[in-house]
């Protein structure tokens, strides 16, 4: 009987002893709400903690940095349609967590990081027109970043580098997509030029082919007469020949040497 009494105390006391440590994963913070005195300023660092049952309660926070993909299509300066993939890795200040809780709650890189992110592209690029989105690149992507991370700072929020790389990275895919579109379109130019000059040289070539068929009789008499005029020009040179008059016309002689 002695052993049950004290066997009662001691389990409720395990059990309240139990109730009372918390931990706090590698990785996490703890954000200690207190019914009393509300949401305590300082986080709780990584390992086994005490709180008072039923009178506080620890919130963890995930404090290890997240990738996020922020997508948008937005008009640029020219008002072409541009779409950029932005890629943020992010994480808390683990130094405000009790105002990121107090403001935003534990989803607060769902609230905060698809409108500001979207925001920011949809500013930077409207001030540049397509061509300048690749061309000045680097510009782009530092302005993206330094606005991006004030906006984020606002909220408590750290950014990592990445996401700038990601921007350049999307930027020189698009300049290569253009690049490549313009070789396509040089090669579609010079293929329909080859058509054209093809085309006119067999235009050219039946024009002349026609023309021959018309005048070939007179091309063969002007033959004729430029072959009759050789032979004449090469007799009247040899001392052996002599023209003598005749009523039908010049008749040549070819007189024997010595005669």
């Amino acid at each position: 009987m002695a052993s049950a009494r004290f066997a009662i105390p001691v389990a409720l006391a395990f059990v309240a002893l139990q109730s009372s440590l918390y931990d706090v994963p590698g990785g996490f913070r703890a954000v200690m709400f207190d019914r009393f005195a509300g949401v305590k300023d300082k986080a709780t660092a990584e390992g086994t903690h005490f709180l008072v049952p039923w009178l506080q309660r620890a919130i963890l926070y995930d404090c290890r940095i997240k990738p996020r993909n922020i997508s948008t299509t937005t008009g640029s300066k020219d008002l072409q349609m541009v779409s950029i993939t932005l890629r943020v890795l992010s994480r808390p200040d683990v130094e405000h967590l009790s105002k990121i809780y107090q403001s935003l709650g534990l989803d607060y890189d769902e609230r905060v990081l698809p409108s500001i992110g979207n925001e920011v592209l949809k500013a930077i690029v409207a001030q540049f027109d397509a061509a300048e989105l690749i061309t000045q690149r680097e510009v782009v992507s530092s302005r993206i970043r330094a606005d991006l991370l004030q906006r984020a700072g606002e909220f408590n929020i750290k950014l990592e580098d990445e996401f700038t790389q990601a921007v350049e990275a999307k930027q020189i895919a698009q300049q290569d997509a253009e690049r490549a579109k313009f070789i396509v379109e040089k090669a579609e130019q010079e293929r329909q030029a080859a058509v054209i000059r093809a085309e006119g040289e067999a235009e050219a070539a039946s024009t002349i082919s026609k023309a021959l068929d018309k005048a070939g009789e007179a091309f063969v008499a002007l033959r004729k007469i430029e072959a009759a005029k050789a032979i004449v020009q090469s007799l009247s040179g040899n001392s052996n020949v002599s023209y003598v008059p005749s009523s039908g016309g010049n008749v040549l002689l070819n007189l024997p040497a010595g005669r």
